[in-house]
């Protein structure tokens, strides 16, 4: 069983940056794949980007490629993700979330095992 908390997240101008962590309690977040997923009103959670457990490949959505970095941090037991070039339509709650097996790199929620409770990311105009 692992624990997941978001924070970070905020309010800014579009254009602007935010760094979001998410810190995992338990020894066995260096052998999880992690990903970033986020949820706008009304719409389905969707995938921003995967990690692998070593930290060495990762994953983006198209609409994120190029400015938002996804990395972590083993030894802190924490995920991060970096949005640069902020945009409105990136607004949502950000969830991360933690896939037991290590290797994978999934796009599907379905794959992920253990959530956060979200953070909330908003861009305005």
């Amino acid at each position: 069983q692992v624990q997941l908390v978001e924070s970070g997240g905020g309010l800014v101008q579009a254009g602007g940056s935010l760094r979001l962590s998410c810190a995992a309690s338990g020894r066995t977040f260096s052998t999880y794949a992690m990903g970033w997923f986020r949820q706008a009103p009304g719409k389905e959670r969707e995938f921003v980007a995967a990690i692998r457990w070593s930290g060495s490949t990762t994953y983006y959505t198209n609409s994120v490629k190029g400015r938002f970095t996804i990395s972590r941090d083993n030894a802190k037991n924490t995920l991060y993700l970096q949005m640069n070039s902020l945009k409105p339509e990136d607004t949502a709650v950000y969830y991360c979330a933690a896939d037991m097996d290590g290797t994978h790199l999934s796009s599907s929620k379905y794959e992920y095992d253990y959530w956060g409770q979200g953070t909330q990311v908003t861009v305005s105009s």
